[in-house]
């Protein structure tokens, strides 16, 4: 996504309170060119697949829901994945268009088996509700379809469902400039193509394009290799758990510098072995190290967007 990777890299270049260090972005490179970490998609096994258009269903319900679980400790992914994936498994209709229309707050906390209300209830809710009413719409309800549509191109989907579907606009003004990041939009991308091995949904002529997803885990994964370095300000708010707003200066350079340092990162290592590495592979070696880090301090953002 070329205006990802551009617009991440102008608020790099004029950032306040995050910069790059290169010695950094050097040892990480040094350390990964011989043997770029493989990480496995499902390396969890909580995914739902049955290698067909049920299964791009349920990734995108997935990721239309695959944001903000900090606010309350007990959450996280795995919970949302391995729940939609039981309901999915105990009623296979459980994804259609028409009833993720009608879904509510009670109704989804039943199916992933929560005791308390999910972190932004209603905005899930309504995203659910967004993705069934524009599915059936657009798509004859079925996101295969979509991904029909778009030619075999990452890029392409990627700007379908940002057309598409409002909930996946994840964009922004920094410093009187539009920048985009599109996490939720790229990494449903980057599931297909892990789900299916690079087949069927999951091939993509140009997945090479897809750049990391910007979230609140690799940011702060980025600053403990130290990769990322934070002004004094930025780490005592992260530090003291005090959340930083959407949309802010700081959110925003904590996520698009971490898109530009994983592409430095990549072309680092590319120019040392020859190798060709995908940002998505990085992402999700740098994402799993940092869920299997119970000290990790990141950065608490009430955000739809990660």
């Amino acid at each position: 996504m070329e205006k990802v990777r551009a617009t991440s890299a102008w608020v790099a270049s004029h950032s306040s309170h995050v910069t790059l260090d290169s010695s950094g972005i050097e040892k990480v490179a040094e350390k990964m060119k011989d043997s770029i970490p493989k990480v496995e998609w499902d390396f969890e096994g909580i995914h739902y697949f049955d290698n067909g258009p049920l299964t791009v269903q349920y990734l995108f319900v997935l990721d239309a829901l695959n944001f903000c679980f900090w606010p309350d400790k007990e959450m996280s992914y795995d919970h949302l994945a391995a729940g939609l994936k039981e309901a999915l498994l105990i009623d296979k209709s459980a994804f259609d268009a028409d009833r993720l229309q009608k879904y509510t707050g009670p109704d989804l906390r039943k199916m992933l088996k929560w005791p308390r209300p999910l972190p932004l209830e209603d905005e899930r809710v309504r995203l659910m509700h967004e993705v069934g009413f524009e599915l059936e719409r657009s798509f004859e309800g079925k996101a295969s379809k979509l991904v029909e549509s778009c030619d075999k191109s990452a890029a392409k989907l990627v700007a379908l469902i940002t057309s598409h579907f409002p909930g996946f606009r994840d964009h922004t003004v920094y410093k009187g400039h539009q920048v985009f990041l599109y996490k939720r939009a790229q990494i449903f991308a980057a599931d297909l193509w892990g789900a299916f091995k690079g087949q069927g949904y999951g091939e993509f002529k140009d997945i090479d394009s897809v750049t990391m997803f910007a979230d609140y885990i690799v940011p702060a994964v980025l600053q403990q290799l130290g990769v990322l370095k934070y002004s004094p300000t930025l780490s005592n708010i992260v530090e003291s758990n005090r959340e930083i707003s959407s949309g802010s200066e700081e959110e925003v350079e904590l996520r698009a510098c971490s898109v530009h340092a994983v592409e430095e990162i990549r072309e680092l290592i590319h120019k040392k072995s020859g190798k060709q590495v995908l940002s998505v592979e990085l992402d999700l070696w740098l994402w799993a190290f940092g869920i299997q880090c119970p000290s990790l301090q990141y950065h608490r953002t009430l955000s739809i967007y990660y």
